[in-house]
């Protein structure tokens, strides 16, 4: 169960920018789970891709589908040999499913720093926004961005990509879709794309159920249970509730994913985060159904915290996510299997 940490320490600097995209995302929500767009823009600065490197990685956009405005944004380190092989992480972006997007000045700050210190090609996927696109739209998205990458040639590209050590990566609603992304992928065969990982840093999942943290953190940056209710209302089909198989993954309607060869997880917690309770059953849920899954926690951030990196657990994150890749870039298939049938042997 979630305990209520003592104190949150935030600068000055970190509040105001805080109040202010909270304040935008309220001035822009209406009663009836629309979004003013114009009002939503003015608090969403965007960042334009630069060929020229910005702090060390090259940046370009790519259009999968116009009508859909289905896109994505490629990020590349520069200061790599291009006869180095690098990793792939695919990103999707958070805000509840209906708000920001793969260009959105914070997350452009996030996968620059990503592909600079990871040493990777990160592809940030903007996907459709709820609530003039509800599910399944966002997953039907982000699984053609993959079948896209996985049939691109990448020619005259300066760096040196493997899709053969694939990475998913999403926060907050971005990792709730890059699960569902994966499960896809796993019933898929790809030409070159070979996942090796799920990096989910505080997904959004939930229920009809109030757990004890969304009770108790009251107050606290960006979430809260009336903003949530207002997401997941504008998210799912009409006559839905919040134990929709896709809100609450291993909850009473869930689909059994023992048998589905599932990816190495590295799940990221704060301790700020009322949604925490739901992310520590996702880590169950994984753990009891067969699937590596490895839980970080950080007592002291809120929901989002990555999105303003001056905190010390931003550099933690990153060095965890490096370690993860380049753990499981480094086995092989029969190692994986190995490891899965050892696992599902500890835990029976």
């Amino acid at each position: 169960m979630a305990e209520t940490p003592r104190t949150l320490r935030l600068s000055l600097k970190t509040r105001l920018l805080l109040a202010a995209h909270s304040f935008g995302i309220r001035a822009a929500s209406r009663s009836d789970h629309t979004v003013i767009r114009s009002v939503l823009n003015i608090f969403d600065p965007k960042a334009a891709a630069s060929a020229k490197p910005i702090n060390g990685v090259s940046s370009f956009d790519n259009t999968i589908d116009p009508t859909r405005n289905l896109w994505f944004r490629l990020y590349a380190p520069t200061s790599t040999a291009t006869t180095d092989a690098l990793p792939v992480i695919i990103f999707f972006h958070g805000g509840g499913f209906a708000f920001m997007a793969a260009n959105s000045k914070s997350f452009d700050v996030l996968c620059r720093r990503l592909a600079r210190e990871i040493n990777a090609v990160v592809i940030s996927v903007n996907y459709r926004l709820a609530p003039e696109y509800k599910y399944p739209c966002q997953y039907e998205d982000g699984f053609d961005a993959l079948k896209y990458i996985d049939g691109m040639t990448f020619e005259n590209f300066p760096a040196n990509l493997d899709l053969g050590r694939c990475f998913i990566a999403g926060d907050s609603a971005g990792g709730n879709l890059a699960h569902h992304v994966v499960l896809k992928a796993c019933e898929h065969t790809f030409s070159n794309i070979k996942i090796k990982g799920l990096i989910a840093m505080q997904p959004f999942f939930g229920g009809e159920e109030r757990t004890e943290s969304e009770i108790k953190l009251v107050g606290v940056p960006l979430i809260s249970v009336e903003r949530t209710d207002w997401m997941w209302k504008a998210f799912l089909p009409e006559g839905s509730d919040r134990n929709h198989s896709v809100v609450n993954v291993f909850g009473p309607n869930a689909v059994d994913i023992s048998g589905v060869k599932f990816p190495a997880t590295l799940l990221f917690v704060g301790g700020f985060d009322p949604l925490q309770d739901w992310q520590k059953r996702y880590h169950e849920g994984l753990k009891k159904s067969g699937k590596e899954v490895h839980l970080v926690e950080y007592p002291n951030v809120f929901h989002g915290f990555y999105c303003l990196p001056e905190s010390p657990e931003f550099s933690l994150l990153i060095g965890e996510v490096k370690s993860f890749v380049q753990k499981q870039s480094s086995l092989t298939l029969g190692e994986v299997t190995t490891t899965s049938i050892l696992l599902l042997y500890l835990i029976q």
